[in-house]
């Protein structure tokens, strides 16, 4: 597996084999990288991803060379996306790359003579580390990934996160997916052939409260200004899924609370110190998975 671009790639043994690693990797720093040189591009903003990744490969004691925005890149001056990738394929052993336009990650591994990893490309497009450590991070709180109820809230259209961890979790038995949104931020076609195809139950609904009491797993997400369309509609959906803390009290034992993080207003800030909110959990278990995947990736 030269290139990590979709988590469409991955077979179940290939994931259950990361979940292992990443457990090992917990607290753990090594040298398993020393040498390498990892080059960490990212065209658009990025906090937890782009630390993470860096974080993840320093303490695999290799190094990072990093391009923190578009901005500071050839880009500006009219260099394709092609070019740049040919270039820094001569400089690093591997590339972590996010990109505004789908099919980005797709177009850089075309050209590229080193591992191409894939942080995100475009709104619409995948996030199949984001995947990887949301699988993660189900299987240390709910202790299984199988016979599952995982509801995506929110924006489910235009957002990537949600996209790739469908198709990992396809990958498990008896797992039911609701998806919750207005009609405009609904799953697209193509997710719902996909998973249909493997046989994944799913339903679609408006109102949290028809699945809120029975989920195992509530997937929230940001309406993301910056990916609507317009203004207007931004407005329309904006605190449409707002999670109050008397929503998620009435969530079963045991069952918790995700986001790919950043927040905005859709979690109120007081569900934070309940235990069902496991979304900074989550965000830390980015490094020992993005280890993991580094060292599968780049070894």
């Amino acid at each position: 597996m030269k290139h990590i671009l979709s988590a469409e790639q991955f077979d179940r043994a290939t994931v259950d084999s990361l979940l292992k690693e990443a457990q090992k990797f917990e607290g753990v720093r090594n040298n398993s990288m020393k040498g390498k040189i990892l080059a960490s591009l990212f065209y658009e903003p990025s906090t937890r991803t782009r630390l993470s990744f860096e974080s993840a490969f320093l303490r695999l004691g290799g190094n990072v060379i990093t391009m923190e925005d578009g901005k500071s890149s050839s880009q500006s001056k009219g260099e394709t996306l092609e070019d740049s990738i040919r270039m820094v394929s001569g400089y690093a052993d591997g590339i972590v790359m996010r990109h505004a336009e789908v099919g980005a990650a797709q177009r850089a591994a075309s050209v590229s003579s080193i591992p191409i990893i894939n942080a995100g490309d475009g709104n619409m497009g995948e996030h199949p580390t984001q995947a990887l450590l949301d699988l993660y991070t189900i299987q240390k709180e709910i202790g299984h990934v199988e016979n599952l109820h995982v509801a995506f809230v929110g924006n489910i259209k235009y957002y990537r996160s949600p996209r790739s961890l469908t198709r990992l979790l396809a990958l498990y038995n008896n797992v039911k997916i609701s998806f919750v949104s207005s009609p405009e931020m609904g799953v697209d076609e193509e997710t719902k052939q996909y998973l249909e195809s493997r046989g994944v139950l799913i339903e679609e609904t408006e109102d949290l409260e028809d699945c809120i009491g029975s989920v195992d797993v509530l997937y929230q997400t940001r309406i993301a200004k910056e990916w609507i369309p317009s203004n207007e509609e931004y407005e329309k959906q904006k605190g449409r899924y707002a999670l109050s803390s008397a929503l998620v009290d009435s969530m079963k034992e045991g069952s918790v609370v995700m986001h790919p993080l950043p927040r905005i207003d859709e979690i109120a800030e007081d569900i934070d110190d309940s235990p069902k909110a496991a979304y900074f959990r989550q965000a830390a278990n980015a490094v020992p998975m993005r280890m993991a995947l580094l060292k599968h990736t780049l070894s």
